[in-house]
């Protein structure tokens, strides 16, 4: 019967249905590993743009002078998706008990746990909006899981070219108390994970044991503990002050020496970048490659620049900043795609072309290129977009979509962000 239905017997049907699993295996299999190569080739590109980020600014002997500081501190750039830490001192490692690499590229909030106070947290964000310098007391968390108390401040730092945020410096003080033992005479100092506890030790053991019995106390104390905050000295404030400026000083000396200065202060300059710091990080949770540009500046200059621009085209950040974006055109590129182009920005209106263009390195692309502009929340015209997709190259991000669909998925992705943000940026001024 068997081999009445099935040609060359039951046998040879079991083996047909492996074959067809193992096909489906081996499916299976590619699918994973292109992932996995796509997600390394991501991690790659990642941290590529954090060294250019201190490349772009600094000499290379700036990581070197700023590791010689005794100071608990990291440097994040808002202007990398997800406003990754860049540096991270070797008394920030001490102090949180994480490695080099398991704190580079990542956000910090990474350091944050179940007690950190949220209002704290907001209070940050808001900070890193509004471009200006923070200092709160804040509950943060070691690699074991431990809490503890710190002064956090944070600075940004400041193109002296055009007034753009180049990084943030965020500094933490690890809040100390000194505590009198019962014969009035001898201090021991105790640093915090807990300001509800007070303890008093004769010994180096008993404070050892103290301290461990500080972060195992029962929960129903850490429920009284996070709604309490632990607040810093004028010591511990200054010191915190001191850090800043130090860090500053290094940063603005080696960056005389690139050309390219940066400072504590937002200077007095003709050319202020219109973008914040808040739609700069809004803007890098977009992973397509795209530019912004301004209208109403001299030239129409690109104003920012994705990851992923930067991945195909080559540039770094700082080399296309302030440019037209006619930059990436070269000897083959077709007049008319670009008098088409122009006269969609006169008119107002979106417009799609394929055109030709050029990598740093040379090397020439097909573009489908789209461009709209792009409105703020009062209606009036505050950007264009263009959206760049290389013809023929397969994207794994964005799968079964059509070029069109992925440019007008990431310009909508834009004006919801510049919206939101004039929007936020109105309501806190009134």
């Amino acid at each position: 019967m068997n081999n009445l239905r099935f040609p060359g017997g039951a046998h040879a049907f079991n083996v047909r249905t492996w074959d067809w699993g193992f096909h489906s295996y081996i499916e299976r299999e590619t699918t994973t590993t292109n992932l996995r190569t796509t997600s390394t080739s991501m991690e790659s590109q990642q941290l590529g743009l954090i060294d250019q980020s201190f490349n772009a600014c600094y000499t290379s002997w700036v990581r070197e002078a700023l590791d010689e500081l005794p100071d608990s501190f990291t440097i994040t750039d808002p202007s990398i998706s997800g406003h990754p830490i860049v540096f991270a001192s070797r008394g920030f490692l001490k102090m949180s008990g994480y490695l080099k690499d398991e704190v580079i590229g990542r956000n910090g909030r990474i350091f944050q746990g179940p007690r950190t106070n949220r209002r704290s947290v907001m209070e940050i964000r808001e900070a890193i909006r509004e471009e200006r310098t923070i200092q709160l007391s804040l509950l943060n968390y070691r690699k074991d899981g431990t809490p503890f108390w710190m002064l956090f401040h944070l600075s940004p730092v400041f193109s002296k070219e055009d007034g753009r945020v180049i990084h943030f410096v965020s500094v933490q003080v690890p809040i100390v108390r000194k505590l009198r033992n019962e014969d009035g005479n001898r201090w021991q100092e105790i640093v915090f994970g807990s300001c509800r506890r007070e303890v008093c030790s004769d010994s180096v053991i008993e404070l050892a044991r103290c301290r461990a019995l500080d972060s195992l106390v029962d929960s129903d104390n850490r429920v009284l503990e996070a709604e309490e905050s632990c607040e810093a000295n004028d010591l511990e404030k200054r010191k915190a002050a001191q850090a800043i400026n130090s860090i500053l000083s290094l940063l603005t000396h080696y960056s005389e020496l690139t050309g390219r200065l940066v400072c504590g202060k937002r200077c007095n300059s003709s050319v202020i970048s219109p973008l914040g710091s808040s739609l700069n990080i809004s803007l890098g949770r977009i992973k397509q490659s795209f530019v912004l540009t301004d209208p109403h500046l001299h030239d129409m200059p690109i104003v920012y620049a994705s990851d992923a621009f930067l991945n195909l085209t080559g540039y770094n950040r700082h080399e296309v900043l302030g440019l037209n974006c006619r930059l990436l055109n070269g000897a083959d590129t077709d007049p008319k795609a670009i008098c088409q182009l122009k006269e969609s920005i006169q008119s107002d209106q979106a417009c799609s072309v394929r055109i030709l263009n050029y990598r740093k390195d040379g090397s020439s692309f097909w573009n489908l290129l789209h461009i709209s502009p792009v409105r703020n929340a009062s209606g009036k015209i505050a950007f264009y977009v263009g959206v760049q997709i290389e013809e023929g190259c397969k994207n794994e991000g964005s799968r079964g979509l059509s070029p069109e669909m992925k440019q007008l998925g990431t310009v909508g992705a834009v004006k919801v962000a510049v919206r939101s943000l004039s929007i936020g940026a109105g309501c806190s001024k009134s």
